[in-house]
Protein backbone atom coordinates (compact mmCIF):
# COMPACT_ATOMS: atom_id res chain seq x y z
CA UNK A 1 0.00 0.00 0.00
CA UNK A 2 2.78 2.46 0.90
CA UNK A 3 4.60 1.70 -2.34
CA UNK A 4 1.44 2.32 -4.35
CA UNK A 5 0.82 5.59 -2.49
CA UNK A 6 4.33 6.83 -3.20
CA UNK A 7 3.95 6.18 -6.92
CA UNK A 8 0.54 7.68 -7.55
CA UNK A 9 -0.11 10.89 -9.42
CA UNK A 10 -1.03 13.91 -7.29
CA UNK A 11 -2.96 16.77 -8.89
CA UNK A 12 -2.97 20.17 -7.22
CA UNK A 13 -5.19 23.14 -8.05
CA UNK A 14 -4.54 26.70 -6.88
CA UNK A 15 -7.83 28.65 -7.04
CA UNK A 16 -6.88 32.32 -7.18
CA UNK A 17 -8.99 35.40 -7.68
CA UNK A 18 -7.70 35.99 -11.21
CA UNK A 19 -6.23 32.66 -12.30
CA UNK A 20 -6.44 28.97 -11.59
CA UNK A 21 -3.36 26.81 -11.91
CA UNK A 22 -3.09 23.03 -12.00
CA UNK A 23 -0.03 20.87 -11.52
CA UNK A 24 0.49 17.11 -11.53
CA UNK A 25 3.36 15.59 -9.55
CA UNK A 26 4.63 12.04 -9.39
CA UNK A 27 5.61 10.45 -6.09
CA UNK A 28 9.10 11.96 -6.26
CA UNK A 29 7.72 15.49 -6.75
CA UNK A 30 8.61 15.64 -10.45
CA UNK A 31 6.28 17.87 -12.44
CA UNK A 32 4.32 15.96 -15.06
CA UNK A 33 1.81 18.63 -16.09
CA UNK A 34 1.05 22.31 -15.57
CA UNK A 35 -1.67 24.60 -16.91
CA UNK A 36 -3.18 27.98 -16.05
CA UNK A 37 -6.62 29.34 -16.92
CA UNK A 38 -8.48 32.53 -16.07
CA UNK A 39 -10.72 32.23 -13.02
CA UNK A 40 -14.43 32.61 -13.90
CA UNK A 41 -14.97 35.47 -11.47
CA UNK A 42 -18.30 35.74 -9.65
CA UNK A 43 -19.34 32.39 -11.16
CA UNK A 44 -19.20 29.59 -8.60
CA UNK A 45 -20.46 26.84 -10.89
CA UNK A 46 -18.20 28.10 -13.66
CA UNK A 47 -15.27 27.70 -11.26
CA UNK A 48 -16.33 24.12 -10.44
CA UNK A 49 -16.33 23.41 -14.17
CA UNK A 50 -12.90 25.00 -14.60
CA UNK A 51 -11.42 22.82 -11.84
CA UNK A 52 -12.94 19.71 -13.43
CA UNK A 53 -11.52 20.68 -16.83
CA UNK A 54 -8.04 21.15 -15.35
CA UNK A 55 -8.17 17.73 -13.67
CA UNK A 56 -9.32 16.15 -16.94
CA UNK A 57 -6.49 17.86 -18.83
CA UNK A 58 -3.89 16.70 -16.30
CA UNK A 59 -5.07 13.11 -16.51
CA UNK A 60 -5.26 13.19 -20.29
CA UNK A 61 -1.69 14.54 -20.52
CA UNK A 62 -0.23 11.99 -18.09
CA UNK A 63 -2.40 9.00 -18.89
CA UNK A 64 -3.02 8.48 -15.17
CA UNK A 65 -5.77 9.10 -12.64
CA UNK A 66 -4.66 11.24 -9.73
CA UNK A 67 -5.66 12.41 -6.29
CA UNK A 68 -6.90 16.00 -6.17
CA UNK A 69 -5.95 18.71 -3.67
CA UNK A 70 -7.19 22.28 -3.82
CA UNK A 71 -5.82 25.50 -2.33
CA UNK A 72 -8.34 28.30 -1.87
CA UNK A 73 -8.20 31.90 -0.55
CA UNK A 74 -10.38 30.95 2.40
CA UNK A 75 -11.20 27.82 4.41
CA UNK A 76 -13.89 25.24 5.04
CA UNK A 77 -15.83 25.77 8.26
CA UNK A 78 -15.77 22.65 10.47
CA UNK A 79 -19.11 23.81 11.90
CA UNK A 80 -21.04 24.14 8.63
CA UNK A 81 -18.86 22.47 6.00
CA UNK A 82 -19.17 25.63 3.91
CA UNK A 83 -16.46 27.98 2.65
CA UNK A 84 -15.76 31.04 4.81
CA UNK A 85 -13.34 33.99 4.87
CA UNK A 86 -12.61 33.83 1.12
CA UNK A 87 -11.73 37.07 -0.63
CA UNK A 88 -13.06 35.36 -3.76
CA UNK A 89 -16.40 36.09 -2.15
CA UNK A 90 -18.56 34.10 -4.55
CA UNK A 91 -17.32 30.85 -2.99
CA UNK A 92 -18.31 31.86 0.56
CA UNK A 93 -21.23 29.84 1.92
CA UNK A 94 -20.79 27.09 -0.67
CA UNK A 95 -20.27 23.33 0.00
CA UNK A 96 -17.16 23.32 -2.16
CA UNK A 97 -15.77 19.93 -1.17
CA UNK A 98 -19.10 18.16 -1.70
CA UNK A 99 -19.71 19.86 -5.04
CA UNK A 100 -16.23 19.00 -6.32
CA UNK A 101 -16.41 15.41 -5.09
CA UNK A 102 -19.77 14.97 -6.84
CA UNK A 103 -18.35 16.45 -10.06
CA UNK A 104 -15.05 14.54 -10.02
CA UNK A 105 -16.34 11.30 -8.53
CA UNK A 106 -13.56 11.04 -5.94
CA UNK A 107 -12.49 12.52 -2.58
CA UNK A 108 -10.96 16.00 -2.63
CA UNK A 109 -8.78 17.65 0.02
CA UNK A 110 -9.06 21.43 0.46
CA UNK A 111 -6.85 23.80 2.42
CA UNK A 112 -6.23 27.51 2.69
CA UNK A 113 -3.71 28.62 0.05
CA UNK A 114 -1.19 29.80 2.67
CA UNK A 115 -1.38 26.39 4.35
CA UNK A 116 -0.63 24.89 0.94
CA UNK A 117 2.48 27.06 0.73
CA UNK A 118 3.54 25.77 4.15
CA UNK A 119 2.95 22.14 3.15
CA UNK A 120 4.90 22.58 -0.08
CA UNK A 121 7.91 24.14 1.58
CA UNK A 122 7.81 21.64 4.46
CA UNK A 123 7.71 18.71 2.04
CA UNK A 124 10.53 19.47 -0.37
CA UNK A 125 11.25 23.18 -0.08
CA UNK A 126 12.93 25.71 2.18
CA UNK A 127 11.45 24.10 5.31
CA UNK A 128 12.03 20.44 4.41
CA UNK A 129 12.68 18.31 7.47
CA UNK A 130 11.59 21.01 9.93
CA UNK A 131 8.99 20.27 12.59
CA UNK A 132 6.96 23.53 12.45
CA UNK A 133 6.99 25.67 9.31
CA UNK A 134 5.31 29.08 9.34
CA UNK A 135 4.78 30.24 5.77
CA UNK A 136 3.91 33.85 4.99
CA UNK A 137 2.50 35.18 1.73
CA UNK A 138 3.57 38.81 1.29
CA UNK A 139 1.92 39.93 -1.91
CA UNK A 140 -1.28 41.82 -2.71
CA UNK A 141 -2.45 40.64 0.72
CA UNK A 142 -0.57 39.14 3.63
CA UNK A 143 -1.66 35.71 4.83
CA UNK A 144 0.07 32.86 6.59
CA UNK A 145 -0.12 29.12 6.99
CA UNK A 146 1.33 26.47 9.28
CA UNK A 147 2.60 22.97 8.56
CA UNK A 148 3.51 20.59 11.38
CA UNK A 149 5.57 17.59 10.30
CA UNK A 150 4.53 18.34 6.73
CA UNK A 151 0.79 18.40 7.49
CA UNK A 152 -1.32 21.57 7.28
CA UNK A 153 -2.45 22.84 10.67
CA UNK A 154 -6.09 23.62 10.03
CA UNK A 155 -7.11 24.27 13.63
CA UNK A 156 -10.28 23.41 15.53
CA UNK A 157 -12.29 26.06 13.68
CA UNK A 158 -10.46 26.04 10.36
CA UNK A 159 -8.59 29.28 11.04
CA UNK A 160 -5.09 28.02 11.86
CA UNK A 161 -2.55 30.57 10.64
CA UNK A 162 -5.14 33.28 9.88
CA UNK A 163 -3.02 36.17 11.13
CA UNK A 164 -4.13 38.67 8.45
CA UNK A 165 -7.11 39.86 10.52
CA UNK A 166 -4.89 40.77 13.50
CA UNK A 167 -3.81 44.42 13.91
CA UNK A 168 -0.08 45.00 13.54
CA UNK A 169 1.35 44.44 17.04
CA UNK A 170 3.29 47.08 18.94
CA UNK A 171 1.81 49.71 16.62
CA UNK A 172 3.54 53.09 16.71
CA UNK A 173 1.72 56.36 17.31
CA UNK A 174 2.29 57.30 13.67
CA UNK A 175 0.77 54.02 12.45
CA UNK A 176 -2.32 54.00 14.70
CA UNK A 177 -5.10 53.22 13.91
CA UNK A 178 -4.08 52.22 10.39
CA UNK A 179 -6.08 51.95 7.16
CA UNK A 180 -9.38 50.13 6.80
CA UNK A 181 -9.21 46.45 5.88
CA UNK A 182 -11.72 44.31 3.99
CA UNK A 183 -12.06 42.20 7.17
CA UNK A 184 -13.83 45.13 8.87
CA UNK A 185 -10.92 46.11 11.11
CA UNK A 186 -8.17 48.72 10.86
CA UNK A 187 -4.39 48.46 10.79
CA UNK A 188 -4.39 44.74 10.12
CA UNK A 189 -1.41 42.63 9.11
CA UNK A 190 -3.16 41.84 5.83
CA UNK A 191 -3.49 45.53 5.06
CA UNK A 192 -0.19 46.89 6.41
CA UNK A 193 2.32 44.06 5.91
CA UNK A 194 1.33 43.31 2.32
CA UNK A 195 2.87 44.74 -0.82
CA UNK A 196 -0.28 46.85 -1.03
CA UNK A 197 0.45 48.22 2.43
CA UNK A 198 4.03 49.03 1.42
CA UNK A 199 2.73 51.11 -1.49
CA UNK A 200 0.03 52.75 0.68
CA UNK A 201 2.58 53.85 3.26
CA UNK A 202 4.94 55.37 0.67
CA UNK A 203 2.10 57.31 -0.94
CA UNK A 204 0.77 58.38 2.48
CA UNK A 205 4.09 60.02 3.34
CA UNK A 206 5.26 61.29 -0.04
CA UNK A 207 1.99 61.95 -1.86
CA UNK A 208 3.36 59.97 -4.81
CA UNK A 209 1.95 56.64 -5.99
CA UNK A 210 4.47 53.96 -6.98
CA UNK A 211 4.63 50.19 -7.30
CA UNK A 212 6.49 48.13 -4.75
CA UNK A 213 9.17 47.34 -7.32
CA UNK A 214 9.62 51.05 -8.02
CA UNK A 215 9.86 51.94 -4.33
CA UNK A 216 12.50 49.28 -3.71
CA UNK A 217 14.47 50.46 -6.74
CA UNK A 218 14.32 54.05 -5.47
CA UNK A 219 15.49 52.96 -2.02
CA UNK A 220 18.47 51.16 -3.52
CA UNK A 221 19.23 54.24 -5.58
CA UNK A 222 19.44 56.30 -2.39
CA UNK A 223 16.07 58.06 -2.22
CA UNK A 224 15.60 58.79 1.49
CA UNK A 225 11.77 58.63 1.46
CA UNK A 226 11.87 55.23 -0.22
CA UNK A 227 14.54 53.94 2.16
CA UNK A 228 12.44 55.06 5.12
CA UNK A 229 9.31 53.45 3.69
CA UNK A 230 11.14 50.15 3.21
CA UNK A 231 12.48 50.27 6.77
CA UNK A 232 8.99 50.98 8.14
CA UNK A 233 7.57 48.10 6.13
CA UNK A 234 10.19 45.62 7.34
CA UNK A 235 9.60 46.82 10.92
CA UNK A 236 5.86 46.09 10.66
CA UNK A 237 6.51 42.64 9.21
CA UNK A 238 9.14 41.96 11.89
CA UNK A 239 6.69 42.81 14.68
CA UNK A 240 4.05 40.53 13.16
CA UNK A 241 6.58 37.70 12.89
CA UNK A 242 7.82 38.29 16.44
CA UNK A 243 4.26 37.82 17.68
CA UNK A 244 4.19 34.43 15.93
CA UNK A 245 7.58 33.55 17.41
CA UNK A 246 6.21 34.23 20.91
CA UNK A 247 3.14 32.05 20.34
CA UNK A 248 4.15 29.29 17.93
CA UNK A 249 7.97 29.34 18.06
CA UNK A 250 8.35 27.80 14.57
CA UNK A 251 11.51 26.06 13.38
CA UNK A 252 11.63 28.18 10.21
CA UNK A 253 9.83 31.10 8.60
CA UNK A 254 9.30 30.83 4.82
CA UNK A 255 8.29 33.86 2.76
CA UNK A 256 6.42 33.74 -0.53
CA UNK A 257 4.69 36.31 -2.72
CA UNK A 258 6.09 39.33 -4.53
CA UNK A 259 7.71 41.04 -1.53
CA UNK A 260 9.60 37.84 -0.69
CA UNK A 261 11.97 38.72 -3.53
CA UNK A 262 13.21 41.82 -1.67
CA UNK A 263 16.60 40.75 -0.30
CA UNK A 264 16.60 43.49 2.33
CA UNK A 265 13.91 41.60 4.25
CA UNK A 266 16.26 38.72 5.07
CA UNK A 267 19.03 41.10 6.14
CA UNK A 268 16.92 43.29 8.43
CA UNK A 269 14.13 41.09 9.82
CA UNK A 270 16.19 39.22 12.47
CA UNK A 271 17.46 42.42 14.11
CA UNK A 272 14.07 44.12 13.97
CA UNK A 273 12.27 41.08 15.42
CA UNK A 274 14.65 40.59 18.35
CA UNK A 275 13.41 43.36 20.72
CA UNK A 276 9.89 41.94 20.67
CA UNK A 277 10.72 38.26 21.27
CA UNK A 278 10.43 37.02 24.85
CA UNK A 279 13.67 35.05 24.96
CA UNK A 280 17.28 35.62 25.95
CA UNK A 281 18.34 34.24 22.56
CA UNK A 282 16.47 33.75 19.31
CA UNK A 283 17.88 32.24 16.14
CA UNK A 284 15.44 30.88 13.55
CA UNK A 285 16.07 30.91 9.79
CA UNK A 286 13.97 33.14 7.55
CA UNK A 287 14.01 31.79 4.01
CA UNK A 288 12.56 32.54 0.62
CA UNK A 289 10.16 29.89 -0.70
CA UNK A 290 12.20 27.43 -2.75
CA UNK A 291 9.41 26.84 -5.25
CA UNK A 292 8.49 30.51 -5.69
CA UNK A 293 5.14 31.19 -7.33
CA UNK A 294 4.66 27.44 -7.86
CA UNK A 295 4.82 26.58 -4.19
CA UNK A 296 1.11 26.94 -3.38
CA UNK A 297 -0.08 24.72 -6.20
CA UNK A 298 2.58 22.14 -5.33
CA UNK A 299 1.35 22.20 -1.75
CA UNK A 300 -2.20 21.51 -2.93
CA UNK A 301 -0.91 18.38 -4.68
CA UNK A 302 1.04 17.34 -1.56
CA UNK A 303 -2.14 17.44 0.56
CA UNK A 304 -2.30 13.75 -0.41
CA UNK A 305 1.17 12.97 0.90
CA UNK A 306 0.20 9.97 3.04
Amino acid sequence: MMQETSRRLRIGIDWGGTKMEAIALDGAGTERFRQRVTTPRDDYHGCIGAVAALVEAAEAATGETGSVGLGIPGSLSPATGLVKNANSTWMNGQPLDRDLEATLGRPVRIQNDANCLAVSEATDGAGAGRHIVHAIIVGTGCGSGIAIDGVAHRGANGIGGEWGNIPVPWMTEDEFPGPDCWTGHRGTIDRMCSGTGFQWDYERVTGTAATGHEIVARARAGEQEAKAALERYISRLARAMAMVANILDPDVFVLGGGMSNVDELYLRLPDLMAPYIFSDQYSVPIRKAKHGDSSGVRGAAWLWND
